[in-house]
């Protein structure tokens, strides 16, 4: 039997030791992480054009349109259609999520989050639940695009990946943007808005070691979407008339109507959140309302259906009366809030392009009014457009790119460039938050950005602690405690009440130097109310030392106060400060090969 197994066994091992070096060449070669991320782009791309073909054949199905139709843009749906098929989605899509539950209890991690707290670890099973929910819920005509879908599906195999190959923190990080970067690129066919998406909202942050992993992922997904020929989010408008200077006031205003908008938005879309889940608790009967109110809303204009890609393009070649470009404004924003907050899966990306391009074209045609002939509306339109997005979404230079890619025209990215400036400020001072780090927020998530502060809640003090600290009773006497404990022995002192539990802390050169009457050591006792629990992370710790004004606090178990070991404020900031020393390490690229 042994000999049976030798050469298994063999051949195993040697298949071991050939992973292991590959591994070993993936982590210390640039080339070979920027080649990895070209293959999940590639990969990616595939995906795009799979889930897309899923959404739209679903919108062929059931709401019978032609296949190359979008659904925002169609002529006649019958009424029954429009209220009936999101109605019975809801219900579908809360069956849906009662079978993911059972099979995937945990909520899905967003990449951003992952990115943020858990140093880009993903799963690919929460990219399947994800892809599935987004899937089925623009589908059967829910206001939301599959953003998030394909950002969780390019950032999870990028995780995975990343994850086979061992990865160091830093690389894992990059190579999850490089994921979404390329999903976001293939779906809006547009690499430079796909890689700057990944910078700003996933990565957080532009380094040149991110640069080349970025842009591979985002070029290899295009040119495999472009290849099968991918119907995503691709933004078509007509050539932009000549730029004048005397636009710039007009772009500026729209980038502060936007801004000032956009807050609204999510405001009164978690306004919206709370009082649909205390007027009705039910999940189910939340979800079919939810999905007839956007049929109903739709009965008025098929634009409150799915994310709006036709609806876009039509904003954009059309000329439209101001009155119902704001009726088609307000039914849209109306259909987003109410499909997200009654729990259909999917993000705001693409319907506050839409929003924002009909917020454009009707503050061109209000303009119009006032001071005929009025500027141009296809140029307000895109500043409308891309400004709007960036207060939502949180990319400014994602949306300003969305432009150039889309116009070609460097005059008008200008405007835009001004106006997303301008939103994004009036956001960032007044609101604090993007769509999806409000979204944290709401969850209690303290994020603010995809900034890596995971390490900050692995950095705990129960890590760092001494486990073995001198510990002595409250009730020994001083002269004992001389005898026992010598000068230079230690610092500090744990002492124990008669139960065994923490009594405050001694120092030894105050114990050595204190008065004859003193006589045990209780007298001496400090920072008996101050301790740290093992789980307390780096940032506490810090101001709990602060707020004590102490050298040294001892690290309990809880409420019942057994001492676990000791952690000093000098060793704190020395590991904080290298582990900061670190993470600057990877963003500039210059940390050890």
């Amino acid at each position: 039997m042994p000999a049976l197994l030798h050469r298994p066994v063999q051949f195993l091992l040697r298949q071991l030791r050939r992973a292991a070096a590959l591994r070993s060449l993936v982590r210390t070669s640039e080339v070979a992480i920027v080649l990895l991320a070209a293959l999940t782009g590639a990969a990616v791309g595939l995906l795009a054009w799979g889930m897309g073909m899923a959404a739209h054949g679903l919108h062929a199905l059931l709401f019978g349109i032609p296949p190359g139709m979008r659904l925002s843009a169609a002529g006649y749906i019958p009424d029954w259609r429009l209220l009936l098929v999101p109605a019975l989605g809801g219900l579908a899509l809360y069956g849906l999520n009662r079978l993911l539950k059972r099979w995937r209890p945990k909520a899905p991690v967003d990449p951003i989050e992952a990115n943020a707290l858990h140093g880009g670890r993903l799963s690919l099973t929460d990219a399947a639940v994800v892809g599935a929910q987004t899937i089925l819920s623009n589908g059967v005509g829910a206001s939301v695009g599959l953003e998030a879908g394909y950002a969780q599906a390019g950032g999870g195999l990028a995780s995975k990946l990343g994850l086979f190959f061992a990865l160091r923190r830093g690389d894992l990080r990059v190579l999850v943007g490089a994921g979404t970067a390329g999903a976001i690129a293939a779906a809006f066919d547009a690499p430079l808005t796909g890689a700057f998406y990944a910078f700003e909202l996933v990565i957080g942050g532009y380094s040149i070691g991110a640069l080349f992993p970025v842009v591979a992922s985002a070029v290899c997904a295009v040119l495999v979407a472009r290849a099968l020929e991918v119907k995503g989010y691709a933004v078509e408008t007509l050539a932009t008339g000549p730029v004048d200077n005397e636009l710039y006031p007009l772009a500026l205003l729209v980038g502060v109507l936007c801004g000032f908008s956009a807050i609204l938005l999510m405001r009164g879309l978690a306004v919206t959140e709370r009082l649909l889940a205390r007027a009705i608790p039910s999940g189910a009967l939340r979800l079919m309302l939810g999905g007839l109110c956007v049929g109903g809303l739709a009965t008025v204009s098929t634009v409150a259906l799915s994310a709006g890609h036709g609806a876009l393009h039509l904003a954009f070649v059309t000329e439209t009366p101001a009155r119902l470009v704001l009726l088609l404004m307000l039914v849209k924003a109306l259909a987003s809030l109410i499909s997200v907050a009654s729990g259909f899966r999917g993000g705001l990306f693409f319907a506050s392009l839409l929003i924002g391009a009909l917020g454009g074209k009707l503050f061109a045609g209000l303009v119009a009014m006032v001071l005929p002939p009025g500027p141009d509306p296809l140029i307000l339109s895109l500043v409308g457009m891309s400004a709007f997005g960036a207060a939502v979404i949180g990319a400014p230079l994602a949306m300003t790119f969305l432009t150039l890619e889309t116009t070609g025209s460097l005059a008008v990215t200008g405007l835009v460039l001004a106006a997303v400036a301008v939103a994004g400020l009036i956001v960032r001072r007044l609101f604090g938050y993007s769509f999806a780090t409000w979204r944290f927020h709401l969850r209690g998530e303290a994020i603010r950005s995809a900034h890596d502060v995971g390490w900050i809640n692995d950095l705990t003090a129960g890590r760092l602690m001494r486990r073995d600290p001198r510990s002595l009773p409250a009730t020994m006497e001083l002269a004992a405690f001389r005898q026992a404990v010598p000068l230079g022995a230690t610092a500090q002192v744990v002492l124990l009440d008669e139960a065994g539990r923490y009594a405050g802390i001694v120092s030894v050169p105050e114990a050595h130097a204190a008065p004859p009457e003193t006589a045990t050591l209780a007298e001496l006792a400090r920072h008996r109310d101050r301790v740290l629990l093992p789980g307390t992370n780096a940032k506490n710790a810090m101001a709990l030392f602060e707020a004590a004004e102490a050298e040294a606090l001892a690290v309990v178990d809880g409420p019942e106060k057994r001492v676990l070991g000791l952690l000093t404020e000098a060793h704190l900031l020395r590991r904080y400060g290298e582990e900061i020393d670190k993470r600057r390490q990877e963003e500039t690229g210059i940390g050890p090969a």
